[in-house]
């Protein structure tokens, strides 16, 4: 018993203590319970106790309000034969407070109809309520299999707001209760629903829970800036965040996404076709590591595009080692590209910024082992965790609109954020820095030449074109798709036409005569003429 005291999340040695020891005690499981599979966490446990606190502020406690920072309670005795409704503020940060109807400074608000309390009064003339506001935190402390971590759902501000009146059970209003929650204006591609705390419900996945988010008996009206959920019982309630992709957008997006990765396959072959051809038939770009890395991220691309077809193609087809492999391959390639795009800036930096000092023995060789060797070294540290998996793209009815392999939905998640997105967001920031020095430097020269060469703002502008598909600008669309459908629709199309943009630089930039080229720009030029190794 003295180990179980250690563990209060396990949920029972303060499952019968209500003050205020008990309950910040308790309420430490928030944060505590933020990852899935922790043996001492009991959620089951945890949620029946907030539930069972309800029923004790309204059986057994005599308090009137509770002010604790994740807890705001009122409790207040109502008598059965109102003649109208009854309005509270649900504002998160102050304590439940009755309003009028027209008061406004209270966006966030209940209404409770005047038929709940008629209804009761052959049993007793006065009832007694409780209305909490219990901030649950980011955990899966009232998460329930439901809300999906992994796609980024959540509970509106991680608040749910309990209505009780204790061992008295209220379903199948006539007239439904109504609670109205003020939000941010949501983009278009995040569905809210209204639910409550379904205690009948569980998860053959998750057996220590106890409940499960439902629908069932509410209805959602959404606002601009508020939603409000009409429900015909009292239990906890919540506004659940869920992205969507609808199966119809999923399809758009898939089939833009196939026709462009075809398309830049072809021209990424195109690419690597002409560097052999200028360095093996006449004898060009023998010594130049330049062309080497624009083909090596042509090949990483040409192969991510490669593993992307057959990942979607096959679905979930095959046995779970095949779908681990398949999705450690599209993974391995993906982190690849990124790294080349990188090495891309890096060399940029060398060539046009640093200038000077910058010879390295065996240079291409180095930057291969990174550009080759560090994806590796993350996809065998993730596949090692069992990261790889089957995973779906859900639509608002949870129906998967599309399956493949990739990372595990339940299990590897932080590796996902950390292996692709981090990863991602480190590459994509440096490779913006650099491309921003190279602008202010290709501009600035600009200028100093403005009288001599008429045409050079528009060469600056296109070389830093050419410049942003080697370095993968496009890719940060990705940061923008939050915004709305037409943004995710972009992303696909230019990402996947990055091969065709760098075949068009490469051509521009190598087929041509030397003396064409090296007059084309001073970027081109320096590419051209500024050498960083020699082997």
């Amino acid at each position: 018993m003295h180990e179980e005291s250690r563990q209060p999340c396990k949920g029972l040695i303060n499952a019968n203590r209500f003050d205020d020891f008990g309950l910040e005690d308790t309420a430490k499981c928030f944060s505590a319970c933020a990852q899935s599979g922790n043996e001492s966490c009991n959620l089951g446990n945890l949620q029946r106790y907030w539930l069972n606190y309800e029923i004790h502020l309204v059986e057994k406690s005599l308090t009137e309000t509770v002010n604790m920072s994740f807890l705001k309670a009122l409790v207040k005795n109502i008598n059965t034969n109102i003649s109208e409704d009854l309005h509270f503020s649900l504002t998160p940060s102050q304590i439940p407070k009755q309003v009028t109807e027209d008061e406004h400074r209270h966006p966030d608000r209940v209404r409770l109809p005047r038929s709940l309390f008629g209804s009761l009064q052959g049993n007793r003339p006065v009832v007694r309520l409780a209305i909490t506001i219990l901030n649950v935190g980011s955990g899966n402390v009232f998460k329930g299999p439901r809300l999906s971590l992994e796609d980024d759902s959540s509970v509106l501000n991680n608040h749910v707001v309990g209505l009780s009146l204790g061992h008295i059970n209220v379903t199948g209003l006539a007239e439904p209760l109504e609670i109205t929650f003020s939000h941010q204006h949501q983009p278009p591609n995040v569905t809210l629903s209204c639910v409550f705390w379904d205690v009948t419900k569980g998860s053959l996945s998750s057996p220590g829970s106890s409940g499960d988010w439902a629908s069932r008996g509410c209805s959602t009206d959404v606002g601009v800036n508020r939603t409000i959920c009409r429900c015909d019982h009292l239990t906890f309630f919540a506004l659940l965040l869920r992205p969507i992709l609808d199966q119809v957008t999923v399809k758009a997006l898939t089939r833009i996404s196939q026709a462009g990765c075809g398309t830049s396959m072809i021209f990424l072959a195109f690419t690597v076709a002409l560097y052999a051809f200028l360095r093996f038939s006449q004898q060009r770009l023998n010594s130049e590591d330049v062309p080497k890395i624009h083909v090596a991220l042509s090949v990483s691309l040409f192969l991510l595009n490669l593993a992307f077809f057959i990942n979607v193609g096959h679905g979930l087809k095959g046995s779970s080692a095949a779908c681990w492999a398949r999705g450690a391959v599209f993974h391995y390639f993906l982190l690849c590209a990124f790294t080349w795009m990188g090495l891309e800036a890096f060399h940029l930096y060398l060539l046009v910024i640093k200038v000077f000092n910058t010879y390295f023995g065996h240079y291409f060789l180095k930057l291969s082992l990174v550009g080759w060797g560090l994806p590796a070294l993350i996809v065998i540290g993730a596949g090692s965790a069992n990261s790889y998996g089957p995973y779906a793209i859900r639509d608002k009815k949870n129906t998967a609109t599309l399956e493949l392999c990739w990372f595990c939905e339940k299990t590897a998640i932080s590796a996902l954020y950390v292996t692709v997105h981090g990863y991602f967001l480190v590459t994509f920031l440096f490779s913006a820095v650099v491309l921003g020095l190279v602008a202010l430097k290709i501009f600035t020269l600009s200028s100093a030449t403005a009288g001599k060469e008429k045409w050079q703002h528009w060469k600056g502008f296109l070389t830093l074109l050419g410049l942003s598909s080697l370095v993968g600008v496009t890719w940060g669309l990705a940061i923008l798709t939050p915004l709305g459908l037409s943004t995710t629709y972009v992303f696909a199309l230019f990402t996947s036409l990055q091969g065709v943009f760098i075949f068009c630089w490469f051509a521009v930039l190598y087929f041509p005569s030397q003396s064409t080229v090296t007059s084309s720009s001073g970027t081109a030029r320096a590419d051209q003429v500024l050498t960083v190794s020699h082997e």
